[in-house]
């Protein structure tokens, strides 16, 4: 049993640092969310920091409801990929812990 406890503490330890280690490297990455057929793109981290928005000029001097409608679809899109993204990335840690499908990790 003492043993058995140790090696769990182990594993816990060892998951832990594997668990920081794919937060940094995430909050390094970046995804690119798109609406309008790509006249609006949104770049953001893995840590959900919006890192730039381009708009196609063509956009600006149109309708201002449709420019923002287009807005929000890109900001949509983008966090869909950062949580897939996330979700990628700690699937492979999480594996072995029987953890029940669709718990979401931290970002």
């Amino acid at each position: 049993m003492k043993g058995e406890l140790g090696q769990l503490f182990k594993q816990a330890q060892r998951m832990q640092a594997e668990m920081q280690k794919a937060q940094a490297e995430l909050g390094g990455l970046e995804v690119q969310g798109e609406a309008g057929g790509g006249m609006v793109k949104i770049s953001m981290s893995c840590a959900q920091q919006v890192k730039a928005i381009k708009i196609d000029p063509v956009l600006l001097g149109g309708d201002r409801e449709m420019l923002e409608d287009v807005l929000v679809a890109a900001f949509n899109d983008a966090l869909r990929k950062v949580e897939a993204t996330v979700q990628e990335r700690y699937s492979g840690l999480t594996a072995g812990l029987g953890l029940p499908p669709g718990l979401r990790m931290p970002s």
